[in-house]
């Protein structure tokens, strides 16, 4: 974000009027614009994560830099705060080796919702058949199922589907119906993995559509020269408040990143109304982006720059979801091997220096069957579930680094 641009946080926080609470303090902008009012959770000084929680309770994680000096001073008077904890509030407990049944309860919602953004094509929307599933379900994935042979509900996950910026679901975690339409993604294997290891409230909110390439439809804002024929970001929409521009969508009929405004601007305005989506929620935390995507790359985007663009595309999804902290699973297409070319990309990415422990990529063709991912692996559902819980448990362990 530059620093002429008001960051979203003071932006949002300074929209409405708080009444301070006996620890809060007054904040000002780097700029010295705005102010608000927050307690002070958290401060990371070797990373210069601050954690504040807004005195209508919504807890934000943001870099000092949006800060002013004055603000900053008083930052490093405090020292590493709390002293034994860094500026991130997920907490992350290890894994047994077979998953039990959830337990029906509701989640600890004293605690920020832990909302992780699933973004990709269709694979990501999912295409797995559920019948076929609980034919499985009491010997391969027995979480799903209880003893009497139906569908468990999660009720400490909550499963959220934007399709072309269009509400498609909105309820707990069940593998009987994971994305509006009878059919289910890689979200249930997620969600379970991290409903099992997260001890606070988990939001999937998934926002996606099929057929879109990285390097045109999702091609991110700080994207420059390495879209399609080298293209460049065309969209004029400002982090935290993405949408499509209407202008350039009439001149063109379509534009490179107009899927990325699409898709990030629907999740954007579901945590303006967490609530809706997490009944009884008041404060949140972007924990995670999860990606499953490559399919459409060869025919309209760019392999050459999937890396690149990866890079640019975690980068501004911590800045559109004031995310800081945020860990990114990506996942492979089944067919292809780890030596693929867009396979090699993904690997280039995550294993970067600037994104090693931050990135991780599940390799999916061993799990893979029913076909290819063009077609959607023949709705096999042990594919989508077997895809769902590797990257699961790869984001539960860059969480618990």
């Amino acid at each position: 974000m530059k620093n002429k641009r008001i960051p979203i946080i003071l932006a949002a926080v300074t929209s409405a009027l708080f009444l301070a609470t006996s620890h809060a303090r007054s904040w000002t902008s780097a700029d010295g614009v705005k102010t608000f009012e927050g307690e002070l959770k958290s401060y990371d000084p070797e990373k210069g994560v601050v954690g504040v929680t807004l005195a209508n309770g919504r807890a934000l994680n943001f870099t000092q830099d949006k800060l002013s000096a004055a603000d900053i001073a008083f930052l490093k008077e405090q020292g590493k705060f709390p002293a034994d904890q860094a500026a991130s509030s997920t907490s992350v407990a290890a894994l047994p080796d077979v998953l039990p049944d959830p337990d029906g309860k509701e989640a600890d919602m004293s605690k920020p919702v832990q909302v992780f953004i699933m973004m990709g094509q269709s694979n990501m929307l999912g295409f797995g058949n559920p019948g076929p599933l609980k034919a499985v379900a009491a010997e391969k994935f027995p979480y799903l199922v209880d003893d009497g042979g139906s569908w468990n509900v999660r009720k400490d996950v909550r499963n959220v589907f934007f399709c072309m910026a269009q509400l498609k679901y909105n309820d707990w975690l069940t593998a009987e119906n994971g994305n509006g339409g009878g059919k289910f993604g890689p979200e249930i294997g997620i969600g379970n993995y991290l409903g099992q290891a997260i001890k606070a409230p988990v939001l999937l909110l998934k926002s996606c559509v099929g057929n879109r390439a990285l390097g045109w439809d999702l091609l991110p804002p700080s994207a420059v020269g390495t879209g399609k024929d080298g293209k460049s970001y065309q969209g004029t929409s400002q982090s935290g408040n993405r949408k499509v521009c209407e202008e350039t969508k009439a001149k063109s009929g379509w534009y490179a990143g107009l899927q990325y405004d699409q898709d990030v601007g629907a999740a954007q305005q579901a945590l303006k109304e967490l609530a809706t989506y997490y009944p009884g929620a008041t404060k949140f935390e972007v924990a995670g982006f999860f990606w499953w995507q490559g399919n459409a790359e060869a025919g309209k985007g760019s392999i050459e720059n999937y890396d690149k663009n990866l890079a640019f595309l975690f980068n501004d999804l911590k800045k559109d979801f004031n995310a800081p902290d945020a860990k990114f699973v990506c996942a492979t297409l089944g067919e292809h091997d780890k030596n693929a070319p867009l396979s090699q990309k993904m690997y280039d990415f995550a294993e970067s220096a600037e994104f090693k422990g931050k990135a991780a990529v599940f390799f999916t063709k061993p799990v893979a069957n029913g076909g290819s991912s063009g077609s959607h692996y023949g709705g096999n559902p042990e594919t989508y579930m077997s895809v769902g819980e590797g990257m699961g448990k790869a984001m539960v362990e860059l969480l618990s680094k």
